[in-house]
C-alpha cells in the first residue's frame, strides 16, 4: 500500500476544509494526533464503532489534499508533487495502521463485519488516488525531469518509485481499462475478506477431543497440560482438546505415539477450510479467475508474470529456476530420510508403510535414534523471557541498540510488552517495540511483524521514529510451567525480530523508502539472517537456563542440537520449495483450471512431490497468496531471500558471528538503507560480490561446506 504524506501548506487548507467539522463532531481518538508519549495507539479509547467514521474522515481528508495537487498550477516538481504524497491523511494513516493490525490480532465478530464495510472503501479510496488522471499527469512530469532538478539520489529514487507504482496500479492504462481494473480490484478485496473469515472460522471451530489419557503417550507434559486447560475453557473438565494452532498442532504430529491422533491431526489441518459453511474452494477459483483478468488488463500473459516484474526476480522463469535449483537436491534428501525412517518402522515391527502424518513423527525417532537428540529436553531451557534476553543482548552487541521495557505504556493485551528501543551509549529513542507472542481466538494463525507507525518525514516537517510490532502464536504458559519455546519457535522470534530491526534502524529519509518498504523477494533477508544468532552455540550459553534448575545449556545439547541441525532438511526445503512452485503456477493459471483439489494434484504430479510430504500450505489455507496479494506469485521470496541469507551468513561465519566491521556494514546497507538503492546495489556493497546459490545448498546440506577460517569473536 502507497504511504502518503502532507505539507505544511496544505495541512492549514485542511483544517479550514470540509474535515475539521467532522474532527470537532465526536472523540473519535484517530481524528486528532494521539497525545500519548511517543504517540503509542490510546488502545484504551479505540472502539469499533469508531473504525468507519475515521476512515470516512480519512479519505476526505486524502481527497482534498489530492485537490490541493492537482489544481497547484506551479510547474510539478519534488515539493508540490511528490513530498505531499508522502503524507495525504494523517488521519487515514493512524485508522488504517489501527485497522490491519487489529483485523490480524483483534479481529473480534464484531470488528469483522465492520471490516466488511472498511475495505471496499478503503480499495475505492486507494483506486482513487492511483487511477487519477491529473496527478499522474504531475508525477509524469518530475519522472521525466527528475534528473534536471537538482535532486539528489534518494530523491530520485523516490520519483522513480511513485512513477512506477502508479503503472503498476493502472494510472497508464485508458479509461475503459481503468474501469474494468477498479470492478475486479473491488471483487478481489470481498473475496479477500471472505477468505480470511473462513479461514479464521475454521480454525477456530476444529477441535479433537481425547477421552482416554492413553491416547497421550509421548507427547510432552507442557502440551497435556495445555491440551486439559484447552478442555477447562471450553466446559470438558477432565478430558483433553487439541485445536489446530501451532503450539496444539505441532506436539502432535512430532510426540504422540497414538497414530490415530496424529492422522486426525493432519488430515483437520490439511482439509481446513475445504468443505461445509467456511469452504474457500469456490473463493480460491474466483480469485485465480479475477487475478487472470487483472494481468490482461495490465497488459501481461499471466498474474505471475505481472508481480514477479515489480521485483528483484523480474519473470515467474527466474524464480522458479531458482525453486528447482533447491526442490530438486531437496527431494532427493527427502528420499533418503523417508527411507531411514521407514526402516525404523520396520525395526521397531511397525507393519506399514510411512504416510504424511507420521513424517513429523518419526523424524524426531530417527533424530534421537541417530543423535541421541531430543528437542523436549532444548525445550526446558527456552523461556520466554530467557529468549528474549538473549535476543536483545544479541542485538545490543551487533547494532548496539538496548532495549528498555515500559511497563506503563498503552496496551491492548495484558500479556503484550512494549519497549523503548535506546542507542546503548546515548540513551537515544531510536523507536518502539510491541510484541504479543500467545495464540488466542482472535489473533490469525502464523507469526507476523509490521508498524503501527513508520520512520520518516511527516506533513508537519518533523522526522519521526517508528512504532514496530511482532505478534506471534507460541506454546503459552500453564498454570505450572512458563511458555517454553520450540527450536521453531526461538528461530520465528528471532526470525520476526529481524523484521522489526529493518523497521526499528532505519535511516530512510523518507516513509516509502523506509524500512521494510523493499523488494518482496529482498524483505526476507534480514529476518531470515538472524535466525542463525538465536541457535549459534555463543548466543545459546548467554540466555537458554533450565526453567527449574537455573542451569546453563550444556554444551553436550547444543552439540547434540548441532549434529541434528541438517537433518530432516530434504523434508523442510521440499515443502517450502513446493508451496512456493504451487504460488507460481496459481499465478501462471489462466483461469480456465482452477479446481483446487485437481490443481493441487496435478502440480505435485508435475515437480515430483513426494507422497510422504504435502505443501507447506495447502491452497485452502494459503492466507499468504489466497488473503491478499501480499506474497501472491510471491511466496517463492522466502527461498529467494534464503539465497541473499545464506550467503550473507558465510561471510559472518568467516570473520566471526560478532564482528563489528561486518556488523557494520550490514547495520548500514541492509538495516538502515531501506530501498534507498537498488536491493542487489546494497546486498553487493555489504557482501562486495554477488550472492551464490550454492551458499544456501550448503548450508542445507546439499552440497559440502566451505573450508571456513574462523575470524575472531
Amino acid at each position: 500500500m502507497t504511504k502518503k504524506i502532507l505539507t505544511a501548506a496544505a495541512v492549514a487548507l485542511m483544517i479550514a476544509g470540509p474535515t475539521a467539522s467532522v474532527m470537532a463532531e465526536e472523540n473519535n481518538p484517530f481524528l486528532t494526533p494521539y497525545t500519548t508519549e511517543y504517540e503509542i495507539p490510546p488502545f484504551d479509547k479505540i472502539k469499533t464503532s469508531d473504525f468507519i467514521p475515521a476512515i470516512k474522515a480519512g479519505i476526505a481528508e486524502q481527497e482534498q489534499n489530492i485537490f490541493n495537487i492537482v489544481r497547484n498550477r506551479a510547474v510539478p516538481d519534488f515539493d508540490n508533487t511528490i513530498l505531499p504524497l508522502e503524507n495525504l491523511s494523517p488521519i487515514l494513516d493512524r485508522v488504517v495502521a489501527a485497522f490491519y493490525f487489529y483485523d490480524g490480532a483483534l479481529s473480534t465478530d464484531e470488528f469483522a463485519t465492520m471490516a466488511e464495510e472498511a475495505i471496499p472503501l478503503l480499495n475505492k479510496a486507494a483506486n482513487q488516488l492511483s487511477l487519477n488522471d491529473q496527478l499522474f499527469q504531475r508525477i509524469q512530469q518530475v519522472y521525466d525531469r527528475r534528473n534536471k532538478m537538482g535532486l539528489n539520489k534518494v530523491q530520485i529514487r523516490l520519483v522513480e518509485k511513485y512513477y512506477r507504482q502508479f503503472v503498476e496500479q493502472g494510472a497508464a492504462l485508458p479509461a475503459e481499462k481503468k474501469e474494468e481494473l477498479v470492478k475486479i480490484n473491488d471483487e478481489l478485496s470481498k473475496l479477500f475478506i471472505q477468505f480470511n473469515k473462513n479461514l479464521l472460522r475454521a480454525t477456530n471451530e476444529f477441535k479433537i477431543v481425547v477421552y482416554d489419557k492413553e491416547d497421550l503417550a509421548g507427547l510432552p507434559a507442557t502440551s497435556v497440560a495445555q491440551a486439559a486447560e484447552e478442555a477447562k475453557s471450553r466446559g470438558l473438565d477432565g478430558l483433553w482438546v487439541f485445536t489446530l494452532h501451532a503450539p496444539s498442532r505441532l506436539p502432535v504430529l512430532q510426540s504422540a505415539d497414538s497414530r490415530g491422533l496424529r492422522e486426525a491431526m493432519y488430515r483437520g489441518y490439511t482439509s481446513l477450510a475445504s468443505f461445509g459453511e467456511y469452504n474457500n474452494n469456490p473463493v480460491i477459483e474466483k480469485i485465480v479467475k479475477l487475478r487472470a483478468q487483472k494481468a490482461k488488463v495490465m497488459g501481461f500473459d499471466n498474474f505471475a508474470q505481472m508481480m514477479t516484474s515489480r521485483v528483484m526476480a523480474k519473470t515467474p522463469e527466474a524464480a522458479e529456476n531458482v525453486l528447482l535449483q533447491v526442490f530438486e537436491p531437496a527431494v532427493k534428501r527427502s528420499h533418503e530420510e523417508v527411507k531411514e525412517m521407514q526402516d525404523y518402522v520396520d525395526a521397531h515391527g511397525g507393519n506399514f508403510k510411512i504416510a504424511p502424518w507420521d513424517y513429523y513423527y518419526y523424524a524426531e525417532k530417527v533424530k534421537k535414534d541417530k543423535y541421541d537428540f531430543d528437542e523436549n529436553k532444548v525445550r526446558e531451557y527456552l523461556t520466554v523471557d530467557n529468549v528474549l534476553k538473549g535476543l536483545f543482548n544479541t542485538v545490543e552487541r551487533l547494532y548496539g541498540i538496548k532495549m528498555v521495557e515500559m511497563p506503563n505504556a498503552p496496551k491492548y493485551q495484558d500479556d503484550v510488552k512494549v519497549y523503548d528501543v535506546q542507542d546503548a551509549k546515548t540513551g537515544e529513542h531510536i523507536a518502539l517495540f510491541f510484541n504479543d507472542y500467545y495464540p488466542r481466538a482472535t489473533k490469525r494463525q502464523g507469526a507476523w511483524m509490521e508498524q503501527m507507525q513508520s520512520a520518516g518525514l511527516y506533513g508537519d516537517g518533523k522526522m519521526k521514529r517508528p512504532i514496530v510490532y511482532n505478534v506471534g502464536n507460541f506454546t503459552p504458559p500453564t498454570a505450572d510451567t512458563p511458555s517454553l519455546m520450540t527450536i521453531d519457535e526461538l528461530q520465528t522470534t528471532f526470525h520476526e525480530f529481524g523484521h522489526a530491526l529493518q523497521a526499528i534502524l532505519s535511516q530512510a529519509p523518507y516513509r516509502s523508502l523506509a524500512g521494510t518498504n523493499v523488494d518482496r523477494d529482498y524483505v526476507e533477508l534480514c529476518s531470515q539472517m538472524h535466525e542463525h544468532w538465536a541457535t549459534a552455540p555463543e548466543v545459546m550459553k548467554t540466555y537458554a537456563r533450565h526453567y527449574k534448575t537455573g542451569e546453563i545449556i550444556p554444551d553436550s545439547l547444543i552439540k547434540k542440537m548441532e549434529d541434528a541441525g541438517a537433518f530432516n532438511q530434504g523434508f523442510t526445503a521440499t515443502e517450502l520449495a513446493g508451496a512456493a512452485l504451487l504460488d507460481l503456477y496459481w499465478g501462471k493459471n489462466d483461469g480456465t483450471n482452477v479446481n483446487v483439489p485437481a490443481f493441487e494434484a496435478e502440480v505435485a504430479e508435475k515437480i515430483g512431490m513426494p507422497e510422504e510430504i504435502t505443501f507447506r500450505y495447502r491452497s485452502l489455507y494459503f492466507k499468504h497468496i489466497f488473503g491478499d496479494d501480499g506474497y501472491a506469485s510471491g511466496y517463492y521470496t522466502y527461498l529467494w531471500s534464503q539465497v541473499l541469507e545464506a550467503d550473507a551468513w558465510e561471510l559472518f561465519e568467516e570473520k566471526g558471528i560478532f564482528d563489528k566491521k561486518t556488523a557494520d556494514k550490514f547495520k548500514k546497507y541492509i538495516l538502515e538503507s531501506g530501498d534507498t538503492e537498488d536491493a542487489m546495489v546494497l546486498y553487493k556493497k555489504f557482501r562486495g560480490a554477488d550472492p551464490d546459490v550454492h551458499a544456501l545448498l550448503r548450508l542445507r546440506g546439499f552440497e559440502p561446506k566451505k573450508a571456513v577460517k574462523k575470524g575472531k569473536k
